[in-house]
This record gives structure tokens, C-alpha cells and sequence, in this order.
């Protein structure tokens, strides 16, 4: 490959963008696909250039697509408006995996949820809750973040869990954690905040199907585990 810093002084057989455009964009490196993203590089680097250090960075392009725009800002060559891009890039990624051909979303057992919300939670690096509200035939009618915590933990307010089901006029309703480390196994913690949000349930006269904790590429359903 050319030293040139500029990849519009590379032969036209070596640009990414005109090799995907003959060869489709199966024929590209990871570092290319990202560099076409970021669209330009930086003084004496190509975008090729920044992407690859990105790369080497973060280990591979799901530890990169786990990343905020404040992160992503932070790496030598990203501004804002490329930060803005990748984000958007990954979370277009992930909104397509999690999401049916036909666009409609059910959520009939603990693997269809860990199908639709995995991919847009094992990569997160904080803990994120999410309360999935359903109708009558398990038919997606709404998810909610009540709460983002650090790396290690979230603060759950059962209020902040139930009001959107009430207001929505949910059927039912499925819980949804991440743990940051990839590893699913429920803590005491979980444990203890899942029993506690199905007694407030029995209250309200709501069923919690589910709590599912999602890790790195796997999940542990609660309901499995007897406990709810």
C-alpha cells in the first residue's frame, strides 16, 4: 500500500471506496469499511491510517461500536462530526439485527428477547435497565430506559418501572439488564430487585414475564432460573 497520505493519490485499484463500488464491500479490510465512514483522515494520515489505530485500539470493530460520541471524540483524528457518524453507523447496526424483516417485533420467549435487545445491550460499558412493554400477544408496544448506572450498578426505582406500563396500558412486561463485565450471571443484587418489582407487580395487577440478564453474546432469563 502507498505511504501517500492522501487516498485520492492512491492507484484506483487500491481505494476502498472504488473497490466496493467494482468489487462490493465483502472485498474490504474491516479498517476500510470504518474508513469509509470516517471519510477523511488527518494531517499526514489517511482515513485508512486512523481507522486501523482506532482498530488496534479498542481490539476489534464491537469493542469500537461499544463506544460513545464523547470517547469516540477523543481519538486522535475523530471530531465531533466523524464521532456523530460512527455512532450513528453503529446503532443503525444494531437496530437492524434486533429487528424483524417485516419490522414487527414479538417477544415470546426469553431467546426472541435476547434476539431483539442483545445486540443493542452487550456492548454498553455501563449498566442500562430497560422495561419492555407488551400487549396481549407478546406484540412489542414499547421499551423504556429507567435507568442508566456505572459500570457496576443501576438504581431501579419500582415507580420508574411501572409508570410507563400504566400509562401505556401494557398487558405485560419483560425486564432487561446488561452487565457490563459480559458475564450474565445474576447478582444478589438482581436477585433481590427482580422478587421485589414482581411483589409491586402482584399490586398492580401486572405480570412480569421476564428478567433477562444480558451479557457478551449470551443471557440469563430469570423466569428459567424459578425465580420469577
Amino acid at each position: 500500500m502507498s505511504p501517500i497520505s492522501r487516498i485520492s493519490d492512491w492507484p484506483a485499484s487500491e481505494r476502498p471506496r472504488e473497490r466496493l463500488y467494482l468489487k462490493g464491500p465483502d472485498s474490504l479490510a474491516d479498517a476500510e469499511l470504518l474508513a469509509l465512514q470516517l471519510g477523511t483522515g488527518t494531517r499526514g494520515r489517511t482515513a485508512v491510517d486512523v481507522a486501523r489505530e482506532m482498530l488496534a485500539q479498542y481490539g476489534s470493530l464491537s469493542g469500537l461500536a461499544g463506544r460513545g460520541v464523547a470517547e469516540l471524540m477523543r481519538i486522535r483524528g475523530v471530531g465531533r462530526a466523524k464521532a456523530v457518524r460512527l455512532a450513528a453507523t453503529f446503532e443503525l447496526t444494531r437496530r437492524i439485527r434486533s429487528r424483524g424483516s417485516d419490522g414487527k417485533v414479538t417477544l415470546g420467549s426469553p431467546e426472541l428477547v435476547f434476539a431483539h435487545f442483545g445486540p443493542l445491550m452487550e456492548d454498553l460499558k455501563k449498566e442500562v435497565f430497560r422495561v419492555v412493554l407488551l400487549d396481549a400477544q407478546n406484540g412489542l408496544l414499547k421499551d423504556v430506559v429507567v435507568s442508566e448506572g456505572t459500570l457496576s450498578a443501576s438504581l431501579v426505582h419500582p415507580r420508574e418501572v411501572f409508570k410507563p406500563a400504566i400509562l401505556e396500558s401494557a398487558a405485560s412486561l419483560i425486564l432487561v439488564h446488561n452487565h457490563p463485565s459480559g458475564d450474565p450471571t445474576p447478582s444478589k443484587e438482581d436477585l433481590r430487585l427482580t422478587r421485589q418489582l414482581a411483589e409491586c407487580a402482584r399490586l398492580l395487577d401486572l405480570r412480569i414475564h421476564d428478567h433477562l440478564v444480558v451479557g457478551k453474546g449470551r443471557f440469563v432469563s430469570l423466569a428459567q432460573r424459578g425465580v420469577l
